[in-house]
């Protein structure tokens, strides 16, 4: 609360204390409570003799000089030095400025700004020297705005801080721990599926090679059968108007060949879905990057194929040392966050194009083969104080409901603990946002 000194040496509240249970790690001084309370220098010492006597849990005064700030009187130092011999004969009468030259002026005082975290106060408050580590502090709202802050209120309210955010980090590691296992679970489900949808695709695949071949003999069969007629009967003639034999010859050869199409794009999905499932894998091995791309870019297709535009400017890459399943998930958050961005702004602008942009290349840093994948979008952007803190655990920008906040904090510790590579954001809000993957490629037998 802040509290206004009056002319009866009395303390009244301005506003109630605050509420421990709301901080957090990013609350600020100027949400505890502050005392408002001035002297001026040229006030005799008793009058803070008064004020003191009168409001025991005030921790210090103000001082000022003419309206502008001139320092502190801490009620610890003030009532030592008035305990002493002849030390009321000597200052009491005269000026407290007298007082603050003789015994203030030697100690270091700390003063914070409004905005300064509760946490990194409290941290520079225990920093300071011991014969000056109990002093409150002095906390600067605006230009010639000082206020004072009790040492006693600032560890409490840190404490509260402390206490709230283990609690919290408590819970986000089991969420995290849950989220993890129902990855792990859904991981190994998926490769269950993927191989149980393998073996009747394989089959189908196999069998339609037959079928074509058998559709075009038969087809020959009729066609001789026609030659060595001279002269159909009516009864051939009316069958074959009856099932558009013309139409049927010419179209059946394009069925089958759409099947085999199909057939293929569902085992390229189905190996797309094993290796995205890869996840427990124990040791790296080589892989084609690109076809992690391509396998997750198939996975996103029905999200893909609503108005976005891939472009993909693949490079002459070598195999990298990699747990291709894991990275397959890096690509997949980051894809994804970027449609999830681009949706953002189409929504704003209808005649705008979406646009994702993979560009991969071979790069050397100090003499090591490392490998570049960039991935790019034209979404809505992200301002400079969320590019700092996307990488944070359970940290996101969506609503309730619509996610976790794992999947960059997942994909920055696979690429960098897992990897020793590095993940980096570049973004402006309004143009779009591009990560960059830099992995090394690793020595591989």
């Amino acid at each position: 609360m802040m509290l206004q000194y009056r002319s009866d040496s009395s303390v009244i509240p301005d506003r109630p204390s605050v509420d421990m249970d709301s901080l957090n790690l990013e609350s600020k001084l100027e949400e505890l409570s502050l005392y408002d309370f001035q002297v001026e220098a040229h006030q005799p010492g008793r009058e803070v003799y008064k004020i003191f006597e009168a409001n025991h849990l005030l921790p210090g005064v103000v001082l000022t000089d003419q309206g502008n700030f001139a320092g502190m009187v801490c009620r610890r130092r003030f009532w030592e030095h008035m305990s002493r011999p002849y030390s009321l004969e000597l200052f009491l009468r005269r000026p407290i400025k007298i007082f603050h030259q003789f015994v203030e002026s030697q100690t270091k005082i700390l003063i914070c700004t409004g905005q300064t975290l509760i946490v990194e106060a409290a941290r520079k408050a225990l920093q300071r020297e011991p014969e000056s580590i109990y002093d409150p502090v002095i906390v600067q709202l605006a230009p010639g705005d000082y206020r004072l802050l009790d040492l006693h209120e600032l560890l409490v309210a840190q404490s509260q801080i402390h206490e709230l955010t283990t609690k919290l980090l408590r819970e986000q590691t089991q969420e995290q721990l849950i989220q993890t296992e129902k990855l792990a679970s859904l991981g190994q489900m998926v490769a269950g599926v993927a191989h149980e949808i393998r073996n009747p695709v394989n089959s189908i695949a196999g069998n339609l090679q037959f079928m074509s071949n058998y559709s075009k003999d038969l087809l020959k069969l009729v066609l001789a059968y026609e030659q060595e007629m001279s002269q159909a009967s009516g009864k051939i003639e009316l069958l074959k108007s009856e099932i558009e034999f013309n139409f049927l010859a010419e179209d059946l050869p394009e069925i089958i060949e759409s099947m085999e199409v199909s057939t293929e794009q569902l085992n390229r999905l189905i190996g797309g879905l094993r290796n995205f499932s890869r996840t427990s894998e124990a040791s790296p091995k080589p892989a084609n990057l690109h076809e992690c791309i391509d396998s997750t870019l198939l996975i996103l297709r029905n999200k893909i194929k609503q108005g976005i535009n891939v472009v993909k400017e693949y490079g002459n890459i070598p195999l990298v040392l990699c747990y291709s399943g894991q990275l397959s998930q890096v690509f997949m958050n980051i894809i994804t966050n970027g449609i999830d961005a681009m949706m953002e702004r189409k929504d704003a602008s209808e005649s705008w194009q979406a646009k994702i942009e993979i560009t991969t290349s071979a790069i050397y840093v100090s003499g090591s083969a490392w490998v570049s994948i960039r991935i790019g979008d034209n979404g809505t952007g992200m301002p400079r104080e969320i590019q700092e803190r996307i990488f944070e655990t359970f940290f996101t920008t969506k609503p309730v409901g619509k996610g976790t906040g794992l999947g960059l904090a997942i994909s920055h510790q696979i690429v960098t603990q897992k990897h020793k590579g590095e993940l980096k954001v570049r973004s402006e809000p309004g143009v779009g946002t591009e990560f960059e993957i830099l992995l090394p490629v690793g020595e591989y037998e």
